[in-house]
């Protein structure tokens, strides 16, 4: 299966089922085609993005007893997989000229991104909730309509929004054994280990693709779009021993930790950001 065509599936189908179901054919890249941006991907009506503050919140931790809530942090968590996905159908869309190396790699990252989807899906199913049944957010695509190139994307979901499951995955899992919810906490468990290579694919095309000059810390910080900043990659716990895993240096995974430290609140944006 043609790259463009598999990433088109996904970022322009009105079906669900279509934008989940893994190619079954060896990817070719012989066609990328010409750069192509869309302001928002094509999704069902139940599963279009909602206005601002209308999708519901993430439930805290201490919610988790009940079965509700739990299943809307599943519902919550599959359109977060399933925008990931469509971000990086549009990455192969907006940039066919990018290595073909690369390409090859976020199609194979991308079915997991679909499996992810499922997994979420299902489970919210099961505890009594149908993806799409409540509002959805656009968080994760709108701010990838600012990445203009591949180091913009590299910086912005491999290394912030993934990097930041890290800590996520296992925080939910701990949720959801806190409160007996063993399937749930499993599911979360299987998304780490994918996270873990997920950001280590980040990882090395940014350190492929950035100037010689420039460090892996100097160049992840020069392409985050405000207000996505390094801080927002680490969560309320701080894993150093699953980044050392996606072969991020003490160097690095330590001024993580220190960016969140003194984090500043989009409130308090700098004048000279934009």
């Amino acid at each position: 299966m043609e790259i463009r065509k598999f990433a088109e599936r996904i970022l322009l189908s009105e079906s669900l089922e279509e934008k989940l179901t893994a190619a079954t054919e060896i990817f070719t890249d012989q066609q990328p085609g010409k750069p192509l941006q869309i302001k928002e991907p094509t999704r069902p009506a139940n599963l279009q993005f909602a206005a601002p503050r209308t999708a519901p919140a993430m439930p805290k931790p201490s919610a988790f007893v009940e079965q509700e809530k739990r299943a809307l942090a599943h519902h919550i968590m599959a359109n977060h997989e399933l925008q990931a996905l469509e971000v990086m159908a549009y990455i192969l869309c907006a940039f066919p000229d990018a290595p073909a190396e690369f390409r090859l790699g976020m199609c194979k990252i991308m079915a997991d991104e679909q499996r992810h989807t499922r997994m979420h899906k299902e489970r919210a199913s099961v505890l009594g909730l149908e993806f799409g049944s409540l509002p959805v957010n656009c968080y994760i695509w709108k701010k990838a309509l600012s990445y203009e190139s591949i180091l913009d994307y590299l910086a912005g979901l491999p290394l912030t929004f993934e990097g930041r499951n890290l800590d996520h995955t296992l925080e939910f899992e701990q949720y959801f054994l806190e409160a007996g919810d063993q399937r749930s906490a499993a599911l979360m468990k299987v998304v780490y280990h994918d996270e873990i290579q997920h950001v280590a694919f980040g990882l090395h095309w940014l350190r492929q693709l950035k100037p010689d000059h420039l460090s892996d810390w100097e160049t992840y910080e020069q392409h985050l779009h405000w207000p996505v900043r390094a801080a927002l990659s680490v969560g309320d716990t701080f894993n150093r021993e699953g980044r050392k895993q996606t072969g991020m240096s003490d160097e690095f995974i330590e001024q993580l930790y220190q960016s969140a430290q003194t984090d500043v609140p989009p409130n308090q944006k700098p004048k000279n950001l934009d």
